[in-house]
């Protein structure tokens, strides 16, 4: 019985120390098929989000961790905006269902793949209440994500990051464990505010930001907020629209500028060689080729439903 016991403890020592990979391809954070012009079905590019997640996890090297999908409905049949936010309802019953996985699985680390922006938003307060005030939070994006229920673009996938701040739509706060203090967020590659009013925010927030040009050479700048932030673990959210749409257009937003694929390569690499990265994030992925080549075959006899 001994025995049994301290096996069963050692083995839910290490569920508890393991790095997961959580699947999480919820795209009713975004208002975006006005935006993918070449996909002529508007609900196909609304859901495109959810293929993007699942190529990410295709094309992902295998590392042997355990893998988790958040079960996320793809009816679109009713879209509609609740207290400031579209789907609201649906987005609090996925967010449920991620934090279910987490608190089952009581991971230490978390390579989450999504999905539009507001997949960051559970694995990083569920990290940020696991490790309490040792968790600094960068955010690489062209945008920094900070707008609110009653804005002007009501979608949840624009509010991830004041989410994670405990800020925004009661019903989704609520159910996040922890929030993380804006003095520990860095937002890197932010390019494209949209509205004066987000710049101000920002500066009443007092979130502090790089562009591009600041860390195109090197990333001392980072490094040098890192040692400032007084957190010995980081979270990172890479939303691919920071990506310089010369070299690659791989999500919704084409703003020019943006970051070298080897410059986001880099900056994290060198982020993991002064902290512990805890939480990885790559999310926005919008496979347009993907989604148009899927419309064709399914339409190719013997391949039809």
């Amino acid at each position: 019985m001994a025995i049994a016991a301290l096996a069963l403890s050692t083995n839910s020592i290490y569920a508890q120390n393991e790095t997961i990979r959580l699947i999480y391809p919820q795209w009713q954070g975004g208002d975006i098929a006005k935006w993918i012009t070449e996909v002529p079905n508007p609900d196909d590019a609304s859901r495109g989000y959810y293929l993007g997640a699942q190529l990410l996890n295709f094309l992902a090297p295998d590392s042997g961790q355990k893998t988790f999908t958040v079960p996320i409905t793809t009816d679109i049949s009713e879209r509609k905006v609740t207290d400031g936010v579209l789907d609201r309802d649906i987005i609090v019953k996925q967010t449920k269902a991620a934090l279910d996985i987490l608190n089952i699985e009581k991971p230490s680390k978390i390579v989450t793949l999504g999905g539009e922006c507001s997949v960051s938003v559970v694995p990083f307060t569920y990290l940020a209440n696991k490790y309490k005030d040792d968790v600094a939070m960068i955010w690489i994006d062209a945008h920094p994500d900070i707008t609110l229920p009653g804005d002007v673009y009501p979608a949840y996938h624009a509010m991830a990051v004041t989410a994670c701040m405990g800020l925004g739509n009661d019903k989704i706060i609520s159910e996040l464990p922890a929030k993380i203090s804006p003095s520990k967020i860095l937002f890197v590659g932010i390019r494209d505010w949209e509205r004066e009013e987000i710049k101000t925010r920002q500066q009443q927030y007092g979130i502090k930001h790089l562009t591009p040009e600041d860390v195109r050479a090197n990333s001392n700048a980072i490094q040098e907020w890192l040692k400032s932030c007084g957190a010995s673990k980081v979270v990172i959210h890479f939303d691919m629209d920071v990506l310089d749409p010369t070299e690659i257009i791989a999500a919704v937003g084409v703003v020019p500028d943006g970051m070298k694929i080897a410059e986001v390569v880099k900056v994290i690499n060198d982020i993991s060689k002064e902290k512990e990265i805890v939480g990885l994030t790559v999310a926005e992925a919008m496979p347009r080729t993907a989604i148009r080549i899927k419309n064709m075959l399914e339409q190719l006899p013997l391949l039809k439903k």
